[in-house]
């Protein structure tokens, strides 16, 4: 089904919309990181205080992304996008403006709610691009997700040390408010709605339930994983976890269709993301730190913000090129395929560093392998989610997609932080801390391996992505 908008607007400038207002979104999760220190200084608060930048960030991602992602199937994908980048540009004018800590993290907070930039951009491209170009459309998008993580990093040691922080946010909110611009004007309203209304009670719970698991992981190395603390806050989130998803069991209207969720193609997807997550976002912190710290460490490059982000180059091309390429690698080979040798390419970039890190080609070459896993990997996932669901469930799915993902990268992240942390001498952590990182890493993507065997075979659905309704209706109706 296509809109006769469509028809006036080519598909090519429909995904370069789409691309912008991701890019800006990607760039601004991981913008900050590099930046910690001079924001720490600039905003006169601690160590501690100045994580609360990340912390909101990844609280508000994590419910806000599948919340907006069924808001979209029920109200429309164009409305909720613009909507979507609206806020983002609010959050990212009130971040670009203020001076003080607490005003940052709430501007940081609203950036985070946007995070269905991306199940909107995949519902929208499923609904209104010819069959063809749905699956290389879906991976590239997919692919920046990844690509646009690195790309902030890079940028950001060259900000912080030619001009201010104040433009780590001035620069994406242009992008934000030209994709918005573009979204309204050039973008379809989609076709394809799904009859209902905001179950609140669901959303509650599911916000508490994530929330308090996440506060409780992200504040680990602080408070120590075996806290009464850390224990109590992801018990609490996970008993409320429970109840949410027996409330969503037992309605008529639920935000989350746990039905659709029990599907073979979801579940496997959904935990071969988590696993991915857990395994390969700490190395957007992790590379960069080992280049920064001095030689005497005996395993620093001793290099500046700006040629430590570089490390992250090759990732981000590989990333780039693989997404570009990704409609026809699932084409010829299938989605599945494709998340599995994403997969082993990362894992063998981990495994390579947990062997050799004390020179720089050591990183770059992890660097380039790390890139091609996550281009195929990435945009794998995307796929493999439209194709196991209905038109009707794109958003919602695939809101859920990018929790998952999210809720590994922070079990990964702060695990990582906890190996470093625990390991230091005069003052700089040690390369022990470092390989018990690389080593944790390999083993959550071995793990994925593992996890992306599970998956369905389904080439046909990359030939017609729109046969993902008929699995998706089958799979419901034998209760699978």
């Amino acid at each position: 089904m296509t809109s006769t908008t469509t028809d006036r607007t080519h598909p090519t400038l429909i995904l370069a919309v789409l691309s912008l207002g991701g890019l800006a979104y990607a760039m601004l999760s991981s913008s900050v990181v590099p930046a910690l220190p001079t924001l720490q200084h600039s905003l006169h608060t601690s160590e501690t205080g100045v994580t609360w930048l990340l912390t909101a960030y990844l609280l508000s991602a994590s419910v806000g992304t599948a919340i907006l992602g069924r808001l979209g199937d029920m109200y429309g994908k164009e409305r909720l996008l613009l909507v979507t980048l609206v806020v983002l540009a609010a959050g990212t004018l009130l971040a670009a403006v203020s001076s003080s800590l607490g005003v940052m993290i709430v501007a940081r907070f609203i950036q985070g709610a946007s995070g269905g930039v991306f199940p909107l951009a995949f519902g929208i491209v499923r609904d209104e691009f010819p069959r063809e170009k749905v699956a290389g459309s879906i991976g590239l998008l997919s692919a920046i997700l990844g690509a646009g993580a690195g790309v902030g990093i890079v940028l950001s040691g060259v900000i912080v040390e030619h001009l201010n922080y104040h433009w780590l946010f001035w620069i994406p909110l242009v992008a934000t408010i030209i994709a918005a611009v573009a979204t309204w004007r050039f973008i379809p309203e989609s076709p394809i709605r799904v009859p209902g209304r905001i179950n609140w009670l669901a959303a509650a719970l599911m916000t508490v339930g994530i929330s308090t698991v996440l506060l409780a992981i992200s504040q680990t190395t602080t408070w120590g994983w075996g806290s009464t603390k850390t224990l109590g806050l992801i018990l609490l989130g996970l008993i409320v976890s429970i109840v949410w998803i027996a409330v969503e069991v037992r309605s008529r209207n639920p935000l989350i269709d746990m039905t659709m969720m029990r599907i073979r193609g979801v579940w496997t997807t959904n935990l071969s993301a988590f696993l991915l997550g857990a395994g390969m976002y700490a190395s957007f912190i992790v590379l960069p730190q080992i280049a920064q710290l001095p030689k005497s460490t005996g395993f620093g490059f001793g290099s500046s913000v700006v040629v430590s982000g570089l490390y992250l180059l090759p990732s981000t091309i590989g990333t780039t090129i693989f997404g570009l390429y990704a409609g026809r690698i699932a084409q010829r080979f299938g989605s599945r395929a494709a998340l599995i040798g994403g997969t082993a390419f990362t894992t063998a970039s981990f495994a390579l560093l947990a062997i050799a890190h004390s020179h720089p080609y050591d990183l770059l070459i992890a660097a380039g392998l790390l890139g091609v896993g996550i281009g195929l990997a990435f945009s794998a996932l995307g796929n493999l989610i439209v194709q196991a669901v209905s038109s009707s469930q794109t958003g919602v799915a695939s809101g859920m997609n990018t929790v998952m993902r999210t809720l590994g990268g922070a079990l990964g992240g702060q695990l990582s932080a906890t190996f470093i942390a625990s390991h230091t001498a005069h003052g700089h952590p040690t390369v022990t801390g470092f390989s018990e990182t690389f080593l944790m890493a390999t083993g959550f993507l071995l793990i994925c391996l593992l996890a992306g065997v599970l998956v369905p075979k389904g080439r046909g659905a990359e030939a017609d992505p729109r046969r993902g309704e008929v699995a998706g209706e089958l799979a419901r109706a034998e209760g699978v």
